[in-house]
């Protein structure tokens, strides 16, 4: 392995754990949004609201960790993605500000009309941020992407067959996880009424990704050829790895052993996002710019990754620390029992 090989891995890492953290973030918005009126969907919202205030911001570092390393050790690919496909990410950078601002004054505004704007703006947010971002990824895979400023069309580079499929897949794969992940959070909380309807919502949400993704093939076949071989070819066993997770963790789900069922979701997207990375190597913009060729100078590779390796010392503990925190099932004063559902802090 090269030396921007390792480099691009680790800059994978980063974009596999936006992928499953950000991604379940981005779908319990989009169950905020399906989660109907003000008396009905209360208790879903409220589950919802506990379960990512703690963490929403720090998810995306991530992206701003998957950004920075393209953007310092493959300019050429950065330079590329973010002239020809500037109006998605736009978007998509619009979503994210626009979501995270009405999440964050939800709380602390008190006039009804205002709460249900600000939901609004929040949940449709966490619906077509993730289309935006799976829009992206699409026409990347799908070779749309030249090397050069502003080389590819800035309108079908994303609209296209296999940019709507990774539209749509980004929103269903979020909210799966984010239905999978609900459903152990609503048990810690002993809210058992809640972890039953999320599990349903897993359930319905996996049978359409499968659906769709199954459909998707015939769509890779006929718009992208080369992902399509990379996929049924040399990458073929870890999609077939992402099958298996998935039908496990539907298994795990059914059973309503939901801890475990978020192992095996988590694993079955990841095995998906690293198939896609293998369908397409050696490339990083399909089908003209190498690894190696995209890389910067041997001296910003080697600076690049003492920085990773010096940062994860001091980043890694901290988000290990925050995400097991926070997991921990709530504790009430003996004095003074809590409702059902309450959270103390």
């Amino acid at each position: 392995m090269t030396l921007a090989e390792v480099v691009l891995s680790v800059m994978f890492l980063g974009l596999i754990a936006y992928g499953v953290f950000g991604g379940a973030d981005f779908g319990a918005g989009i169950w905020d949004l399906l989660a109907g009126g003000t008396r009905r969907g209360g208790p879903q919202r409220g589950l919802i609201e506990r379960s990512i205030a703690p963490i929403w911001e720090a998810n995306h570092v991530w992206l701003i960790f998957v950004l920075v390393v393209l953007w310092t050790a493959f300019p050429g690919a950065f330079a590329a993605v973010v002239t020809t496909l500037y109006i998605p990410l736009t978007l998509a950078a619009f979503g994210m500000i626009a979501r995270g601002a009405a999440f964050a004054f939800r709380k602390s505004v008190t006039t009804l009309g205002m709460r249900r704007s600000l939901g609004a703006c929040f949940a449709l947010s966490s619906l077509v941020t993730p289309y935006f971002l799976g829009a992206v990824v699409g026409g990347v895979a799908s070779g749309r992407v030249p090397p050069g400023i502003a080389a590819g069309d800035v309108v079908t580079s994303w609209v296209n067959p296999t940019s709507v499929l990774g539209g749509v897949l980004a929103v269903l794969v979020c909210a799966y996880l984010a239905a999978v992940f609900l459903c152990a959070d609503a048990r810690r909380e002993g809210t058992d009424d809640l972890a039953g309807q999320f599990r349903l919502r897993g359930l319905a949400t996996a049978a359409v990704t499968g659906a769709v993704g199954i459909a998707g093939l015939f769509v890779l076949r006929a718009d992208a050829r080369q992902l399509f071989d990379g996929l049924t070819g040399r990458a073929l066993p870890v999609v077939a790895l992402s099958v298996v997770a998935g039908v496990a963790a539907l298994g795990l789900l059914a059973a309503r052993r939901y801890v475990p069922a978020r192992a095996a979701s988590a694993l079955a997207v990841t095995a998906i996002l690293v198939g896609w990375a293998v369908a397409q190597y050696p490339y990083v913009l399909v089908p003209e710019l190498t690894i190696e060729e995209a890389a910067g100078g041997r001296s910003t590779l080697v600076a690049m990754l003492v920085a990773l390796l010096g940062g994860s010392v001091v980043l890694l503990p901290a988000l290990v620390y925050l995400y097991v925190l926070f997991q921990r099932a709530p504790r009430h004063d003996a004095a003074e029992p809590a409702a059902p559902g309450a959270v103390t802090s």
